[in-house]
């Protein structure tokens, strides 16, 4: 599940770094009856503030006024999902990095002690993650022995274990 926003991998036009900060800021301004959105941005390194579009001239009365709503309260919820789409993502030519913006919640330890354990992963948000790391820091592995474990047959998936994935996933784990 997130802990955080991820950041925002573009460059800046002031220093020249790559990362931004979402805070979860928006600013709206409209002219007669059209609207223009943007989620605000900060720069790791300066400080300077970019602005990705999410709403461009668009007629007030085909927003609809939830949405409205909840970026003129600044809604964290609303960033974030706004970051995740893919429609945003490429109008902004940004890319996400979801390092250090996550955590793995496993329900307990009393799972390791089984021969054989059959897990269901589930993702709280589409974050893009690698298999065998989730199933190194849920199961108390280190990544060398997770692979080990693949690679010998005894971790096992309808899946992909080795890239990146970001939907929810099944594994048997025999040891």
């Amino acid at each position: 599940m997130p802990t955080c926003l991820p950041t925002v991998l573009r460059r800046c036009h002031a220093c020249a770094s790559g990362r931004f900060g979402a805070n979860g800021k928006f600013r709206i301004n409209a002219n007669h009856k059209l609207l223009d959105a943007w989620l605000l941005v900060l720069c790791a390194a300066c400080g300077d503030t970019a602005k990705l579009t999410v709403l461009e001239r668009m007629n007030v009365r085909s927003v609809r006024p939830e949405l409205l709503e909840r970026m003129q309260d600044n809604d964290p919820g609303l960033a974030a999902e706004l970051l995740q789409d893919p429609v945003v993502q490429r109008r902004n030519r940004i890319a996400l990095d979801w390092t250090g913006a996550w955590r793995l919640d496993t329900g307990g330890s009393e799972h390791l002690d089984h021969e054989v354990i059959d897990v269901s992963v589930r993702f709280a948000a589409r974050i893009p993650v690698r298999p065998v790391r989730l199933i190194a820091d849920g199961c108390g592995l280190s990544r060398a022995e997770t692979e080990r474990l693949l690679a010998e047959g005894k971790l096992v998936s309808a899946v992909r274990l080795n890239g990146k994935l970001s939907g929810d996933f099944t594994f048997t784990l025999k040891r």
